[in-house]
């Protein structure tokens, strides 16, 4: 499996490492809310193992929120010394699979992990997007947008579906170069604007309300409303 820790105690997250390493999972580390976030929205893991309380100004609470409201279905398991009967309700509530208190046993720990996985599985693979009346198929590669289809060159295609796996989350220039170009340095140009004025052009003119909006000083954002 190829998870994702966000936990700030060293410790902890050495302790953890360690021993998912040594059972044969890939793990991935950050320590504040703000890269965990990122990491979760931005890449695939197979299941998320989330500590409550970061610093960098986003809880764990606040991730599990953001993520199920992009319709994010990766498999969460709370980490937390917040052990009260309420606090376990409101990480359940918030959208995690389970909720383990600190201090753990790290055979429980594994043991959890490996069963969200196996859940995770049997619902199957997310195939479809959708904003509104913006549809995408991840399978079929088609775009509708209140029933009408929409033809996209393959860059454009990458670019919605990146925005759209973000709705509702200011997206930089940096994270588009990385998750739509590839690139991991700044090329100069103009690309970005003109692949976003090009996508407006076919998924937003046509249609009476706009999704694509400019964040100034920021980026871009896809949402029903302008923000």
């Amino acid at each position: 499996m190829r998870i994702l820790l966000v936990e700030d105690d060293r410790d902890v997250a050495a302790f953890v490492v360690r021993g998912l390493r040594e059972a044969g999972h890939v793990v991935e580390h950050v320590d504040n809310g703000r890269d965990g976030l990122f990491m979760a929205a931005s890449e695939t893991f197979d299941a998320m193992i989330l500590d409550r309380m970061l610093p960098g100004g986003i809880d764990g609470l606040k991730i599990l929120e953001t993520l199920r409201g992009q319709k994010n279905s990766v498999p969460v398991l709370i980490l937390s010394a917040m052990a009260e009967v309420d606090d376990r309700v409101k990480g359940l509530k918030a959208g995690s699979d389970d909720y383990l208190t600190k201090p753990f046993a790290f055979s429980e720990l594994l043991a959890r992990v490996e069963a969200l996985n196996r859940r995770g599985k049997a619902e199957g693979p997310l195939t479809k997007l959708a904003v509104e009346d913006l549809e995408l198929d991840l399978l079929s590669r088609q775009v509708k947008r209140a029933g009408q289809r929409i033809d996209l060159q393959p860059r454009e295609f990458r670019l919605l579906e990146y925005l759209m796996r973000h709705a509702g989350q200011v997206v930089t220039r940096t994270m588009l170069l990385e998750g739509v170009w590839d690139y991991h340095f700044d090329p100069q140009t103009n690309v970005i604007d003109v692949h976003v004025s090009r996508l407006r052009q076919k998924v937003d003119k046509p249609f009476p309300t706009g999704l694509i909006h400019t964040v100034r000083n920021a980026g871009y954002m896809l949402r029903a409303e302008q923000p």
